[in-house]
């Protein structure tokens, strides 16, 4: 026993060594990759990282027996073997888009803006009364398909007679994607712009989800734009311009981040290269047009179940253990790279409040009880645009509102249909814009 324990002793005391090594190399590998942006898919990187732990294991081993300096290249190629797993791309790298859907035509649109988008169209059905103007949905994302849920939904707002229209934007979903650098909230707006003009039917009805929600936002703050917009609804925005990314504040009532289980399927941050890729661009050490890998490629890697708890956090806590299925495997599109470009470009611009001011388009703003958005962001469109007439508060829901659970989509549509048909509201008006500082105070 003494003997077996004096071995593990002289084991451990060789092994550390080298385990402390090859951390060092890997550290240096990271850091390389940062300092060149990830150019060359990380192989600079590892170039340097392999050329420094050579020259260090040879330093070391000038006065060693062979042996001895043989097992200090060890530690170099254990690293250069992990640090190559971060190089070498595991999907294809070139875009693979989302097969057809089944149950709607997929068309593709050329803006005047250079965008190239896909629409779907479900025009009005049933007996019902037909709605003369088209109603546009903006998703959310930013750069990200429709999901399943989101046709869905679409399809019982035809159903009650509107001529529903959506499209993915740039980089999303079937929608082509863009250079890195055209990814800009500017660009979603003119696109939004285009895409107006390109229906030619007039003004249009605009619902806005989430970021689709930011985008509307800021096409109200623009009088060219918001002169072509026949009445709006902003749903669970995000913050509308970098001031209002800056604000500090509480979200609604708890979601079920943390609570639920964790969402089954593959993921692509399990794998060396896009875990280190996505979570250094996440960090802000790498860029979203990183060397490291491409667009097309991070957008072919990145699953359903990479969402995570941001998936669960748009559902009540109470809603944990029965979080439907958002989307299919095959149907499903993110585009990473591209989203954190766009947040990046609403952080950086400059507050839009003196412009949205001057709005004059009929607006209804609705919030969730269980939202994961900040209430302030919210609350700051709701004060600073004055054609807000109407507030809706949906008890129930989390930030993905029309989410299919229980009759969560018939209310939503009840309360978007009363508006643009200027009936009354089946909830409360709440909060006003009085109400804000209340509403506020008391955490709602």
């Amino acid at each position: 026993m003494p003997t077996f324990a004096l071995r593990l002793a002289r084991f451990t005391r060789r092994l550390l060594p080298a385990l402390a090594a090859v951390a060092a190399l890997v550290v240096v590998f990271l850091v390389t990759t940062v300092l060149t942006d990830g150019a060359g898919s990380g192989f600079g990187a590892w170039l340097t990282t392999l050329g420094a732990g050579t020259a260090a294991a040879s330093w070391g081993g000038r006065r060693r027996t062979r042996a001895a300096r043989l097992a200090l290249f060890m530690p170099v190629v254990a690293a250069a073997v992990l640090t190559a797993t971060v190089c070498i791309p595991t999907v294809p790298t070139a875009r693979r888009y989302p097969t057809a859907l089944p149950f709607v035509a997929t068309q593709h649109w050329s803006l005047a803006t250079g965008s190239r988008v896909a629409v779907y169209h479900y025009p009005p059905a049933g007996a019902g009364t037909r709605r003369p103007i088209p109603l546009v949905y903006l998703n959310g994302g930013p750069v990200r398909g429709l999901s399943v849920l989101d046709h869905r939904f679409l399809q019982l707002l035809a159903r009650q007679g509107y001529d529903v229209y959506a499209y993915e934007q740039a980089g999303g979903g079937r929608s082509d994607l863009l250079p890195m650098d055209q990814y800009t909230i500017s660009r979603s707006v003119r696109d939004l712009d285009a895409f107006v003009d390109r229906l030619d039917r007039g003004t249009v009805d605009i619902l806005g989800f989430s970021s689709g929600a930011v985008v509307l936002t800021r096409a109200l703050a623009d009088p060219g734009i918001a002169a072509r917009l026949h009445r709006t609804i902003i749903a669970e925005p995000g913050p509308m311009d970098g001031p209002t990314a800056q604000i500090a504040g509480h979200k609604g009532q708890p979601s079920a981040r943390g609570l639920a289980p964790a969402m089954a399927g593959p993921r692509s941050t399990h794998i060396p290269r896009y875990a280190t890729a996505f979570g250094l661009m996440r960090l802000g050490l790498l860029t979203p047009d990183t060397g490291l890998i491409g667009q097309a490629e991070g957008d072919n890697a990145f699953t359903a179940a990479d969402l995570g708890s941001d998936t669960a956090s748009g559902y009540c806590a109470r809603d944990a253990h029965r979080i439907p299925a958002e989307d299919t495997a095959q149907n499903f599109s993110f585009s990473p790279a591209a989203s954190l470009r766009v947040q990046q470009t609403i952080k950086d611009s400059p507050s839009v409040a003196p412009q949205l001011r001057d709005s004059q388009t009929p607006t209804m703003l609705m919030i969730a009880e269980c939202s994961s958005q900040l209430r302030q962001w919210a609350t700051g469109v709701l004060a600073d645009d004055p054609a807000i007439q109407r507030t809706q508060l949906l008890p129930g829901v989390g930030h993905h509102m029309w989410n299919g659970l229980d009759d969560n989509n018939e209310r939503a549509a009840a309360a978007i249909t009363a508006f643009l048909q200027d009936e009354p509201a089946p909830l409360p008006n709440y909060p006003t814009r009085d109400e804000i500082p209340a509403f506020l105070r008391d955490h709602k």
